[in-house]
């Protein structure tokens, strides 16, 4: 196994070099992901869409702490984000709190400092773990089930390994796009925390990616993560099997490819007549009975079902409430998506 590997003292003149089998399809699959990257870049610069980089910003965050179990929503996220209360476990609460503060932070780190990797852990994990922003002080396993399927090294080797990980990474003349997943699998490897191990490693490859270009920032990559979840994992244990990051590489930047697909500028499916009808007529957050009456409608059946039901199952619209729909409180209000979709029809 590659960390394994580095169990004995390397020579100076010998620093660490992950394993890695650099495969036509892989370096096929960079240039593919260089060339659209550029395209996305003058697109999103030409359209200045700040709402839609927000909700990419909310989708790869949701992706990630799902990935963990988590079970808040986009729009549940979303109200956090902009300061409001939300009914849910404590513990996801605060972890989402957490992720949004560590992507604003984002941009301040520099993905070889090993200060800025600790502090970004201290962020992640905050009123979560004990020892948040430090290494782990004892051994640590992968579970699946009840199956132990990996066991991290042993913690008193974490911090050299991470150090010699973080000096690869810091000297390293591969493409960002190799180096960030070669690290991923390395630090997931290595698992140097006591917990947080998987969000702290797709947020610095995410940082690593932003190096190269800003736009990583707000691309989902998580969340494409997310929706293969499986193959997530068998691509770390194949990486692990075969004591080469290839499998895992392979499978990141497919992902990476689908992620800058989904992060296009665009808006689909287009909404009925009366959906459009609706987003026009929302005047911030606004009941049932005033829509209705804002837009001339007495049938409340028919509202519901022409109207509010389909905005909400194209997700153009919210609940201020989501937990409780029937809620007396209820309101309805615009999402980013929504807004989205507002702003487009206005430069149409």
């Amino acid at each position: 196994m590659p960390v394994q590997r580095r169990s004995g003292s390397s020579p100076v003149s010998q620093p660490y070099q992950p394993p890695c089998t650099l495969t036509p399809t892989i370096l096929n699959r960079v240039a593919e992901i260089a060339e659209r990257v550029g395209r996305l870049a003058v697109r999103l610069e030409a359209e200045r869409d700040l709402h839609l980089r927000r909700v990419n910003r909310i989708r790869s965050i949701r992706g990630s702490l799902a990935i963990e179990g988590n079970t808040l929503s986009e729009a549940q996220i979303t109200a956090i984000l902009d300061g409001k209360p939300v009914i849910g476990p404590p513990r996801e609460v605060q972890e989402a709190r957490n992720a949004l503060k560590a992507y604003e932070l984002l941009p301040g780190w520099q993905p070889a400092q090993e200060a800025d990797l600790l502090a970004a852990h201290r962020c992640l994990m905050a009123g979560l773990v004990d020892d948040a922003g430090r290494w782990r002080a004892g051994g640590v396993g992968v579970m699946a089930g009840q199956q132990v399927i990996h066991m991290a090294p042993p913690a008193s080797q974490v911090p050299r390994l991470m150090g010699d990980l973080l000096h690869w990474l810091d000297r390293t003349d591969a493409h960002p796009l190799i180096a960030s997943s070669i690290f991923h699998y390395e630090f997931e490897f290595i698992h140097p925390f006591s917990d947080g191990n998987g969000r702290m490693g797709r947020l610095w490859q995410t940082l690593v990616l932003s190096r190269w270009h800003p736009l990583f920032i707000d691309t989902p990559v998580e969340s494409l993560v997310h929706q293969h979840q499986a193959a997530y994992y068998a691509a770390l244990q194949s990486s692990t099997d075969e004591a080469d990051s290839a499998p895992f590489l392979a499978f990141m930047l497919d992902r990476i490819l689908e992620a800058i697909g989904c992060a296009a500028p665009q808006v689909t499916p287009q909404p009925t007549p009366q959906v459009e009808r609706l987003l026009r007529g929302i005047r911030g957050e606004m009941s049932r009975e005033a829509l209705q009456q804002a837009l001339g409608l007495q049938d409340r059946k028919s509202f519901r079902e022409r109207y509010l039901a389909p905005a909400l199952e194209l997700d153009l619209i919210e609940m201020s409430v989501p937990d409780k729909p029937s809620s007396r409180l209820q309101r309805y209000r615009l999402t980013d998506l929504g807004r989205l979709w507002l702003e487009q029809q206005k430069g149409a």
